[in-house]
């Protein structure tokens, strides 16, 4: 099973309502696009942040950074606004190929979703006009980049 389906697989088993986002979704998306990290935006609740880091721990994955779910759903304001925190980043130190980032900018809530059925199973992908969205707001050089090709596609 690929990690992408790992990720997947553990989410799900924690009842975690999320979606792929960055590069794995535009690839998904059919655009082509290196990738290395998992990327997942959640319903943004105290309850699916705590259970996306006990999924995440689940298969091996350790915090970056020496914080919970609940520091980051507590300070989320002050990481964003004044330490220039986008993701909560995660990593398997015996694999540090295996990287899983929980988008803290962004809110599923409200939001569509698409499914892609990979070898391994269902990844739940962000929608690609929300995704379009999503990076457009970012503003990042490689997220506009995306756009682009995602944009192509239609």
């Amino acid at each position: 099973m690929t990690f992408l389906n790992r990720v997947c697989a553990a989410l799900s088993e924690r009842g975690v309502r999320y979606a792929i986002v960055g590069g794995y979704a535009v690839a998904l998306h059919g655009a082509v696009r290196g990738r290395v990290d998992v990327d997942i935006v959640l319903g943004w609740t105290l309850k699916s942040l705590q259970a996306a880091e006990r999924a995440l721990v689940d298969i091996g994955l350790v915090s970056r950074l020496p914080v919970s779910a609940a520091d980051v759903f507590q300070f989320r304001d002050e990481y964003v606004q004044n330490r220039n925190l986008i993701g909560w980043y995660f990593y398997n130190p015996d694999n540090p190929t295996e990287q899983g980032d929980i988008v803290i900018t962004y809110d599923l809530k409200g939001r569509k979703l698409d499914s892609v059925m990979t070898q391994d199973g269902k990844v739940p992908i962000l929608g690609r006009k929300d995704l379009i969205e999503m990076k457009r707001e970012s503003g990042r050089p490689q997220d506009l980049e995306d756009v682009k090709a995602l944009e192509r596609l239609s």
